[in-house]
């Protein structure tokens, strides 16, 4: 691993902070020396266009040392190279402008879906710093994740450090696979999600196209099934009076989500579908609540817990999404 090109990739340095921080300037070239350890010098070098390079000098013996570089090594080199890295970090905060991303397609796209939904990419993950993904704004669902992998995992037999998006796709994830720079999505369901590589082999316009089906898709309506106990509650009764009715929240839906009312017993069964009107009321207590409408009614005996227990669905004790084929039959 170049140390160097690795503490500085994540930005581009600021020529007029090298010189307030202490840099030389000579000719093209930017030098700065600083003694770590009482036997060991660093010089660091910075050229016009930002790239780095360093090297570290052993005092006592007036000659180079390099043995720091070899990640492998322990004890003493390993001491000095972790001096020379809190020396190149310190530097780097003093002096990059920084970028979400490593590579310059990746800064673009992420650019421009700031630009065009407002949305900041989130960096999660500690132990994956530069992996930050895009939630739709309504509806908190991820629609994208930038990450930066070797290249061999997407592509046998090739290696180098790349940036892709993941995008959400769905339908559209066989048909996309058969164009150049689009991948079986990594680290994703490859069912639903693709993989496109941010090297250019896509246009910006391309990948934008991708970019905004995948914010579709984070929107698309949910399915909830929200059980009801009919001796706390008479929804039976609520919606004999009126075919929209308020309803306690503590999932996050959003306008458009369906809600599949499921009475406990004696019916045990799936009894309404509703669709979510208003989400995020907020009440006096400061709890939240949604206004619901009424779509349908069933038998008790077309969606008993017996049938749901086949969609594996063993209970229904709160509120909890659908599986997908258990929506598609309640929808028929």
């Amino acid at each position: 691993m170049n140390i160097e090109k690795e503490i500085f990739k994540r930005g581009s340095i600021d020529l007029n902070q090298l010189i307030r921080y202490g840099f030389l300037k000579e000719r093209n070239i930017y030098h700065y020396s600083k003694v770590f350890m009482r036997h060991f010098r660093a010089d660091v070098f910075v050229t016009s266009d930002g790239q780095v390079t360093g090297k570290v000098y052993d005092l006592d013996m007036n000659d180079e040392y390099v043995n720091f570089r070899n990640d492998e090594f322990t004890g003493f080199a390993r001491k000095v190279r972790e001096e020379y890295i809190l020396i190149l970090k310190d530097i780097a905060n003093h002096v990059l402008i920084p970028k979400y991303f490593i590579f310059e397609q990746a800064n673009r796209i992420t650019n421009l879906i700031v630009e065009k939904y407002k949305v900041y990419p989130e960096f999660l993950w500690d132990r994956s710093p530069g992996y930050g993904v895009f939630r739709n704004s309504r509806s908190g669902k991820w629609f994208g994740a930038i990450l930066n992998v070797d290249k061999s995992k997407i592509i046998h037999n090739l290696s180098g450090e790349i940036e892709i998006i993941n995008l959400k796709l769905d339908d559209k994830v066989f048909e996309s696979l058969n164009i150049k720079g689009i991948y079986p999505a990594y680290h994703m369901n490859k069912k639903s999600w693709v993989s496109v590589i941010l090297d250019d082999t896509l246009s910006d316009e391309e990948i934008m196209r991708l970019v905004d089906i995948s914010y579709e898709q984070a929107l698309l309506s949910g399915s909830w099934i929200i059980p009801a106990n009919p001796k706390c509650y008479d929804v039976i009764d609520a919606f004999s009076k009126s075919d929209v009715i308020m309803w306690h929240q503590d999932i996050k839906v959003i306008v458009g989500d369906f809600v599949y009312i499921y009475l406990t017993k004696p019916y045990q069964a799936i009894l309404f579908q509703c669709e979510v009107i208003e989400a995020d009321i907020l009440d006096l207590d400061n709890s939240l609540s949604m206004k619901i409408k009424l779509l349908k009614k069933y038998d008790v005996n077309e969606f008993p817990i017996s049938k749901l227990n086949l969609y594996g669905v063993k209970s229904v004790r709160s509120a909890r999404s659908i599986p997908k084929g258990l929506a598609e039959e309640l929808k028929k």
